[in-house]
C-alpha cells in the first residue's frame, strides 16, 4: 500500500483519539490504535512506531497540514493529547486546493470512459464527485443523491473490500435481527452488493459449507482468521440474475410471474422495468424470477396498484402478508 495512504488512515485514526473528550490517549495508546486500524485495511499487522506519531502531530498541527489544535495534557508523569477546540476535527475541514486540482483531474480522467460499453455508471459518479466539488464554491446545493449516512456497518465495507482482494478468510462476530445472541462465523469473502440503501458480504461459510450473506449493518467485529481461504467458484453476474435483491436459494428454480397492473402504475413500471427478464402484455407484467423476500416486499410497496396473478405460491404468500398487515 502507498505510505501516502497509510498516512491518510494514521491522521483519520488519530483524528478520533483527539476528539475523544472521554478518554485520555497517551502516546503508547495511539501507537496502539493507529497500528490496529492500518492492520485492519491492510489485512497484514501493522506497527506504528513512536517517531511516526510524533511526525504525524506535528503534520497535523502545521499550516500544510490541518492546523490541528492539539495540545498535550500532563496527568501524572505521564502525556496525553486532545483537541483543545471541542468541536473540531480534520474531516470537518474544506478540501484544499491541491485535493480539489486532484479531485478535478479524475473527473477529467472519468469523462473519457463516458462513451466506452459498460461504463454508463461513469456518468452518475462523476455528477457525485462534481457535485461535492462545487458544494466548496457555492452556498446552495442542487442536486441530492439517496443515500443513508447513519447507516450501521459503513465502516466495515473498506475493511472487507480489503480481506477480499488479499484472498483473507476472516473471522466475524454477528448479531442477526431475529436474534439477540452473537453468532461466529468463518467466512472466506467474496462479494460486497449494495441494495436498498444496505450492504451485503457475501462469502463462503466454513461452518456451514455454503454461500451465506451478511448484512453490514449487523456485524460487531470483524477480525483475521487462520483458517484457508476457500476460492470463489461464482459467477456473481449469474448468481444475481434470477432475483431481486439479495436472498438467492440455490436450490429453487425461476419461475414464471405475471401481475396485473394498474393504468396508474402502467408508465412507472415501463420507463423503469423491476427486472432484466421484465415483458409487458397490456397492463400485464410477467417475470421470470426465483421467490424471495425482498420481490413480495417490493410488490407489496406498490400497493393496490399490483394484482399478483401467478404462481399461486406467491399470491398465497402475498395475502398472508397483507392480511397480516390489516389484523397488526
Amino acid at each position: 500500500m502507498a505510505t501516502n495512504k497509510n498516512a491518510q488512515l494514521r491522521y483519520k485514526a488519530l483524528d478520533k483519539c483527539f476528539s475523544n473528550p472521554y478518554k485520555n490517549f497517551f502516546i503508547d495508546d495511539l501507537i496502539e490504535y493507529c497500528s490496529q486500524k492500518l492492520s485492519e485495511h491492510n489485512t497484514t499487522e501493522t506497527t506504528v512506531s513512536r517517531r511516526q506519531i510524533f511526525d504525524d502531530i506535528d503534520f497535523m498541527k502545521s499550516d500544510g497540514g490541518f492546523e490541528a489544535p492539539i495540545e498535550s495534557y500532563k496527568e501524572g508523569r505521564k502525556v496525553y493529547y486532545r483537541y483543545s477546540e471541542k468541536d473540531f476535527s480534520i474531516l470537518k475541514k474544506p478540501l484544499s486546493y491541491s485535493e480539489l486540482n486532484i479531485l478535478n483531474e479524475a473527473l477529467e480522467t472519468l469523462s473519457r470512459m463516458n462513451s466506452l460499453p459498460g461504463f454508463d455508471w461513469v456518468n452518475s459518479l462523476q455528477t457525485k464527485l462534481k457535485s461535492g466539488l462545487d458544494l466548496d464554491k457555492n452556498t446552495r446545493q442542487i442536486i441530492g443523491f439517496e443515500e443513508n449516512e447513519f447507516l450501521k456497518g459503513l465502516g466495515f465495507l473498506n475493511v472487507l473490500y480489503q480481506y477480499i482482494s488479499q484472498n483473507q478468510s476472516v473471522e466475524i462476530t454477528y448479531k442477526s435481527f431475529k436474534s439477540d445472541a452473537e453468532s461466529h462465523f468463518i467466512i472466506s469473502s467474496y462479494y460486497l452488493k449494495q441494495y436498498n440503501n444496505r450492504w451485503f458480504l457475501f462469502g463462503w461459510n466454513h461452518q456451514f459449507g455454503n454461500i451465506q450473506n451478511l448484512a453490514l449493518d449487523r456485524i460487531i467485529s470483524i477480525k483475521n482468521s487462520k483458517e484457508t481461504f476457500i476460492n470463489n467458484e461464482i459467477d456473481f453476474n449469474e448468481y444475481f440474475e434470477d432475483i431481486v435483491g439479495v436472498s438467492n436459494n440455490l436450490e429453487e428454480n425461476a419461475v414464471k410471474i405475471s401481475i396485473k397492473l394498474s393504468d396508474n402504475i402502467l408508465p412507472y413500471i415501463i420507463s423503469k422495468p423491476i427486472h432484466g427478464s421484465q415483458k409487458m402484455s397490456g397492463n400485464t407484467l410477467n417475470l421470470e424470477l426465483k421467490l424471495n423476500y425482498e420481490l413480495e416486499s417490493l410488490i407489496l410497496s406498490f400497493g393496490e396498484n399490483m394484482q399478483v396473478l401467478e404462481p399461486v405460491a406467491l399470491v398465497k404468500k402475498i395475502k398472508e402478508r397483507v392480511l397480516k398487515m390489516s389484523n397488526f
